[in-house]
């Protein structure tokens, strides 16, 4: 006789019609007595809404780093071609580059960076990974914005992560203004689930990179969500960084000023939440999305 175990989905997404599920895991598994950088009230105000912004993670000198190495990155003709770089429809420039820490040892070395690692080991309460790593190039002129989504809806779907134990960093390497197409997440929104309608189509990784379809909320959804939570926008220095949790609500417009904006994006997921089979795709995206290597970073 065979027995078959019943996965407990806890974030139902992709069936017939949106759904809204209250969130079921903590915003900081750390505890009180756990030691770290983030101090207890800045915790707690990432706990309250979702996010947590600094002015300075890196320093000047340290942008212009990773700057340099973004831009060589970008012009390498290898990694244009290969998969892990995604090219903007209209201009047909280099938009993102994935799995940056495995391309760049310069990026490798900043997700081993104490100041990132250990913030993101605070707020998940456990080793890490990365579940995904990428560098973000929004040059000015016309690049187009990410539309409104909750990360987690997609990683849940696609990917197969179980629960809401990963956090997002987005450290500018350009200038964040009013203007040029800045994130922007709804303060409060993580503590609200959205699973959204519509079944994920095969191979839904190469559309969606480019341009979300599968996943998106609703405008009605987006409207309620709005009103209830407000729509803040980040702007700030190079070096600033933001950290969100993976179901905050974001998304952000285009950029047509002639300023660039640029950063590095890395996701951290626990350990303890590592990635299982999709819970609404047929199969998970390429590891180079969606990690499979539960490996700790140390």
């Amino acid at each position: 006789m065979t027995t078959t175990t019943v996965r407990t989905d806890l974030y139902p997404t992709r069936g017939a019609d949106e759904v809204v599920t209250t969130r079921q895991d903590p915003v900081v598994w750390s505890g009180p007595g756990d030691e770290g950088p983030i101090t207890p009230w800045d915790l707690e105000a990432y706990d309250r809404n979702g996010f947590m912004a600094m002015e300075q993670l890196i320093t000047p000198e340290e942008v212009e780093v990773y700057r340099a190495e973004l831009d060589r990155l970008v012009a390498d003709p290898a990694v244009r071609a290969d998969e892990r770089s995604i090219v903007e429809p209209t201009s047909q420039s280099v938009r993102s580059v994935f799995e940056v820490h495995r391309i760049s040892e310069v990026f490798a070395g900043l997700v081993r960076d104490p100041r990132v690692l250990d913030r993101a080991r605070q707020i998940l309460g456990s080793d890490v990974y990365v579940h995904q790593s990428r560098i973000n190039v929004k040059p000015g002129f016309g690049a187009s914005g990410f539309y409104w989504h909750s990360d987690f809806e997609t990683w849940h779907a696609e990917d197969g992560m179980p629960n809401m134990r990963a956090v997002s960093v987005s450290i500018a390497l350009t200038e964040n203004y009013e203007t040029n197409g800045g994130l922007m997440i709804m303060p409060g929104s993580h503590r609200t689930f959205l699973g959204c309608a519509g079944e994920t189509p095969a191979d839904n990784y190469k559309k969606s990179l480019q341009m979300q379809d599968a996943g998106t909320p609703s405008d009605a959804a987006l409207t309620r969500m709005a009103d209830a939570h407000g729509i803040k926008l980040f702007t700030g220095a190079a070096g600033c960084a933001t950290w969100f949790d993976c179901n905050c609500m974001h998304g952000s417009g285009d950029n047509i000023t002639p300023y660039a904006r640029s950063n590095v994006f890395i996701v951290f997921n626990s350990v303890e939440n590592a990635a299982e089979e999709p819970f609404a795709a047929p199969v998970p995206r390429p590891d180079f999305i969606g990690a499979r290597d539960f490996t700790p970073i140390r």
